[in-house]
Order: C-alpha cells, then sequence, then structure tokens
C-alpha cells in the first residue's frame, strides 16, 4: 500500500474516507443481514423516520442509513467503524452499543455467510520484518507525545492497569501493574534487565527505582526522546539506557526480560523470533515477566489474516494471540517454562473507560494540537471499541511469569 494511501490522523489526511462505496446489491444485503442481528441484541437502534430496531437498550442512532448500509455492504469490518468516523452513525452510550454486538460477534452472521465472505474478504498485508514494524509502529506511537499525554495519567503507560479495587486512582493501579511484571521477572537490586517495548519509560524507572540497570528497546523515535527525558528527571539516567533498536537485533545477557502488551505487535511469523529472543538473552538463572492482550484461541486462528478497522487506522500489522498460542511458542522456542500467571482483563476494560472520559474531557487541549473532529471519532471510537471488547470477555490481557525449565 502506497504511503499516499495510508491514513494520517496527525495531518488531517482521511483518503477516499468521506465518499461511501456505492453497491446498492451489498447494501439491500447489509441491511437485512443488520436488521435481522439487532433483533434480538439488547440496543435500540433508531432510524431518521422514528423507526427503531432491536431488543432494547443503549442506543445507536442511524443519522445517514444510506450510506451506513453501502459501508457495511462494502466491508462490514471496516466498514461499521469507518461510519461512526464520518458520523453515518452516532451513539451517547457507545461503549455499551459497542459491548453489545462485541457479545454477539460470533453469531452475527449466519454461518455460511461467513464462510463466504472469508473468501471475499481483504487480507492483512502488513509484514512486521525489521523495517515494515518500524513503519507500523510509527504510524501509532509517533502520532505525537502530547496526544498520549493528554488522557494517560503522570506515568505515562499505554496498557492495562492493575486494580485492587474501582476506587484506585489510575496512577496507583498502573505501579501496581508494573511492580507485578518486575516481580514475577525476580527483578531486584543489582538485576540486569532487558525491556522489550520502552512505552515512555516507566516501568524502566521503576525498575531502577529497585535497584536494577534497564536497557531498554524502542523503536520508537518519538517515545524514545520522551522516555531520556523523563529517565532523566527521575534521576537514573545512570541505570536506564533507552536503545533505538529492534528487539531481533539485541545480543546482551540479562537476569530479566519484561516486555508489556508489546507481543500484539510482533505478528504470528515472527512469534518464533520473538520467543527465540527472549530465551537467548536470558542469563543461567534469569526469569521473563510478560503481560499480553489476548483472545480466545478459536477466535485468532479465525480472525488471525483479517484486515480490520483497528488495522487501517490503529495498529497496522497486529494479531492478538491467544494463551494457547503463547504457552506453545514458549514450549517450542524456548528453554523456559510457564510458572506464574494472572488475569485481569475487567481492569483493563475499566483502564480504557478512564482513557476515553478523560480524552474526550480534554479534547479541546488535543485540537489545539492539530487535531480534526474526524480523528476525535476514530480515537473515541477506538477506546470504546476495545473497551467493550474488554467488558465481554472477547480480549483478555495476562501477565505471564517464566522461568528455566527443570533439566536445563
Amino acid at each position: 500500500m502506497s504511503t499516499l494511501t495510508l491514513p494520517r490522523p496527525g495531518q488531517g489526511i482521511w483518503p477516499g474516507l468521506f465518499d461511501a462505496p456505492r453497491s446498492p446489491l451489498r447494501a439491500r444485503i447489509a441491511e437485512s443481514l443488520f436488521r435481522n442481528a439487532v433483533g434480538t441484541l439488547p440496543v435500540t437502534v433508531q432510524l431518521p423516520d422514528g423507526r427503531t430496531w432491536g431488543a432494547g437498550g443503549p442506543v445507536m442512532r442511524l443519522i445517514r442509513p444510506a450510506e451506513f448500509f453501502h459501508r457495511l455492504g462494502a466491508d462490514a469490518k471496516i466498514g461499521f467503524g469507518e461510519a461512526y468516523m464520518v458520523g453515518d452513525w452516532v451513539s451517547d452510550e457507545l461503549a455499551d452499543v459497542l459491548a453489545a454486538f462485541a457479545a454477539r460477534l460470533s453469531t452475527l452472521i449466519p454461518p455460511g455467510l461467513q464462510r463466504l465472505r472469508r473468501i471475499a474478504e481483504r487480507r492483512q498485508n502488513e509484514v512486521n520484518d525489521v523495517a515494515g514494524s518500524r513503519q507500523n509502529i510509527h504510524r501509532h506511537y509517533d502520532l505525537s507525545n502530547e496526544l498520549f499525554a493528554t488522557f494517560l495519567d503522570e506515568t505515562m503507560t499505554y496498557s492495562s492497569a492493575l486494580f485492587e479495587n474501582q476506587d484506585l486512582d489510575l496512577r496507583t493501579a498502573q505501579l501496581r501493574k508494573i511492580d507485578g511484571v518486575l516481580d514475577y521477572a525476580g527483578v531486584r537490586a543489582g538485576s540486569r534487565v532487558l525491556e522489550i517495548g520502552t512505552g515512555w519509560g516507566a516501568l524502566a524507572i521503576r525498575a531502577a527505582e529497585r535497584g536494577a540497570t534497564v536497557t531498554s528497546l524502542t523503536i520508537s523515535a518519538e517515545q524514545r526522546k520522551l522516555a531520556l527525558d523523563r529517565v532523566r528527571d527521575a534521576g537514573f539516567h545512570d541505570r536506564v539506557t533507552v536503545e533505538l533498536r529492534d528487539y531481533r537485533e539485541e545480543h546482551g545477557q540479562y537476569d530479566a526480560v519484561v516486555s508489556v502488551e508489546m507481543v500484539e505487535a510482533v505478528g504470528a511469523e515472527y512469534w518464533p523470533a520473538y520467543f527465540s529472543v527472549l530465551d537467548r538473552v536470558l542469563a543461567p538463572g534469569g526469569r521473563v515477566g510478560l503481560q499480553a492482550i489476548t483472545m480466545p484461541h478459536d477466535r485468532m486462528i479465525a480472525s488471525k489474516a483479517s484486515y480490520t478497522w483497528i488495522h487501517k487506522y490503529i495498529f497496522p500489522g497486529g494479531l492478538i494471540p491467544s494463551v494457547r498460542s503463547i504457552e506453545e511458542s514458549v514450549r517450542d522456542h524456548t528453554r523456559l517454562r510457564i510458572v506464574e500467571t494472572r488475569s485481569f482483563g475487567h481492569d483493563y476494560a475499566e483502564t480504557l473507560r478512564r482513557w476515553r472520559e478523560t480524552f474526550l474531557t480534554r479534547w479541546d487541549e488535543v485540537r489545539e494540537l492539530g487535531f480534526d473532529d474526524t480523528f476525535r471519532r476514530m480515537w473515541e471510537f477506538y477506546l470504546a471499541y476495545s473497551e467493550a471488547g474488554f467488558r465481554v470477555g472477547y480480549l483478555g490481557v495476562q501477565q505471564f511469569g517464566m522461568a528455566e525449565r527443570l533439566g536445563h
């Protein structure tokens, strides 16, 4: 795909977005399928003429039904989100509406039509070799450090928090999550730590506070720049090194390896390489702490080649693994075994709810950074869509502690 045709949200460039595709036959089929699907769904779909569909619940208002169904008919996995971006449909209860759809995602389309759709639908074509990974990461994480700062807590942590209870403030819950990963990896004073995926430096700083020395790898130039500033401001520039380097290019030896929600960007083709690196750089007796978004194995298999709205607009090249795929990768490509796990998907739903609420509250600040209203609807949809997935269990999040297998 040419870079000229890629969405560039920070520049107000949305190639072809506002021109709904036209296919009367597909649109009629999409309308029939949609109406049948929402018939028993706990939502209320309001049409401009006053009619309503659905079994009752949070309200989804169709503003331009014709355009909405043309988009669905062209490509439902992309068109539904694009229709929200351009205002073909709206909702004041977006996450609730999306949760209703997410809970029944695997049964909304009849099985026979699902098989036909899989033959016809677009396939993911982003690659995650070293060059491709840099381009994919650049499109999301290099949007603007200031953008992320508007809705993240002061630790600038862009992954699920771990709440003890819902009254906990987000900063404290994020530090609990980080401590959980560091504990699984056995990080303590004197530990040599490798972090794969720097973010904006919160985990590296927390490890340095324990007395560890940290080498942190990122392929986002913007993240590295701010992470270095934050490390320096925290007084740990002598303990933390942040390198602009792909994980495959790392050849050091470490007592602990940690990686938080980075494996989702690796791609199934490169999972063997990723897990082999964890194994190769780990010193004898070392441990790994990993946090990953997960999805049920059967759904991962069914969707692994699909090109979706999330790929087009948010995370190009990504694939969320299943717990089983992680277990098999560890078994087949490392000398490690999984010795501890914890699951906290509902905490991610709460994390995303807080991010979305803060993002919308502070939208005026985001607008001043140069982002337009289409970007606002895109980002709101992304956060609500993700929250809905975690709410209903379509998505999960896990921490894994790994150690050497007995006999190695």
